[in-house]
This record gives C-alpha cells, structure tokens and sequence, in this order.
C-alpha cells in the first residue's frame, strides 16, 4: 500500500538543493548539495537532474525554457527515511538573463521515479551583470541614459543568437548629451567567456523585436574585448550619436 500511495505523490521521497550562493554572474559556478530522503516505502529513482529554468514573454504570457541542464546521477535505490546526500557545481550558463524587471531565474532538481510524482525542489537566483556588462550599464548612466525596463521576450527569428529569448533593456535619457535628441535605446547583451557582443537600437516607436524586417541604420551592435570602463563608455556614445 506504501508503494502505491508513494506513486502519486503520498509519503514519496523528497529531494532539497541547497545551493552555497544564490547570487552569481553569467559564467561563474556555485556549488550545491542535494539531499534525499526516503518516504515511506523503499523507491528506485532513475535519475536525478538539475536544471536553470527562466521565462520569457510570448503574445500568449509568459513560456519557461531550460537555459540549461546538469545530469547528476542515474538510478540508484533510496530506502524509507534513508538520507543520502550529492555534492556538485553548477555552471551558471553565459545565456542567463539578469535578474532585472520581471525576469526570473531558478534551479529546478528533479528527482525522476518511474511511474511515480517526481519529487521537485526550486531554488531562486539572483543573477548580476558581469563585469562587462556592468561597464555598459555605468557608461549608460555616465551619458544620462536611465534604464527604464528589462524584459526577456521571444526571440522567434533568432536575430541575435540561437536562443528562443533575448533579454532587452531600455534606456531613455534623463540629462546628457542625447537629452532632446533621443527618445528611446534598447540593449541586448551575448556575452561569452572572450567579450561582450551588445546590439544596439534606437527605436522611436516599436520594441526591439517588432520589426523583425527592418534593417535600417538605427540597428548596430559594438564587441567589448575587455572590461574597460572608458571603452565602453566611448563605445557606447559614439554608438548612440550614429544611431541618433
């Protein structure tokens, strides 16, 4: 009778990561345990997998997507009450959005059983621009460009990587030099471990995304190689006054 409650989820096995950092950057690792313990009747897991979850806007809401997975184990037998414990290190993927505006990123621990509730546990980061996507977003403030929104949304054409979503951020000038000429810059980032790839657009009327055939002189994008607080600032600006 334990067996079969335990296949719909009463008195199963329970699975808990606990992870040494919640706070990490795009690239970085963050070591994790994950613990398990048995239910009320001995259960054959099959595997146990971590995954860093997000979600991004569709016309339709919102749609979660694995930016990526991590395999820790395969099948083992866990006893009732018996705790048994895994230790690993999570590699925070280069494609996760920042934990700015709506978005939202977890790690979801799926304890996979057959032809039973899989056991779940999700754990919330906070993901902080790298180091050279944090020189932008100063450079930005340095030239009176205030972030106004950061949203991840469907990225169906793939116009800037192979990934499904981007994440744009919003800028609009506050004071600076483009106060009365610009109304409106968007941002996208593609980092990777060698240099930050930023599209950049200005855009008086739609989103980023809108005009998806548009390939006017508004559209541009800059590398930064190195994380050089002047460079981007330069970077940016001489971006901005091409596209203004």
């Amino acid at each position: 009778m334990k067996k079969i409650l335990a296949s719909v989820g009463i008195g199963n096995a329970t699975v808990d990561t606990v992870l040494e950092n919640e706070t990490v950057r795009p690239g970085e690792s963050v070591d994790a345990v994950v613990q398990v313990e048995g239910g009320e009747a001995e259960q054959t897991v099959d595997r146990i997998e971590l995954e860093v979850e997000t979600r991004y806007r569709v016309e339709e809401g919102y749609e979660e997507t694995t930016v990526d997975r991590l395999h820790l184990t395969d099948g083992f037998t866990v006893e009732p009450g018996e705790e048994t414990s895994y230790g690993t290190t999570l590699d925070i993927p280069y494609a996760t959005p920042l934990t700015m505006g709506d978005a939202a990123v977890w790690v979801d621990t799926d304890l996979e059983i057959g032809m039973a509730v899989d056991p779940e546990d999700e754990d919330h980061l906070k993901v902080r621009p790298t180091e050279r996507m944090q020189t932008v977003f100063d450079a930005a403030e340095d030239l009176g460009l205030s972030l106004r929104t950061a949203d991840c949304e469907a990225d169906p054409y793939g116009r800037y990587t192979d990934r499904r979503f981007v994440q744009e951020f919003e800028f609009r000038p506050s004071d600076g030099p483009f106060r009365g000429d610009l109304d409106e810059l968007e941002l996208v980032f593609d980092p990777s471990p060698e240099a930050l790839t930023v599209y950049a657009e200005v855009d008086r009327s739609a989103g980023l995304l809108s005009e998806l055939a548009d390939a006017d002189e508004r559209k541009t994008s800059f590398t930064l190689p190195e994380v050089d607080a002047d460079a981007a600032r330069d970077q940016l600006r001489r971006t901005v006054e091409r596209l203004v």
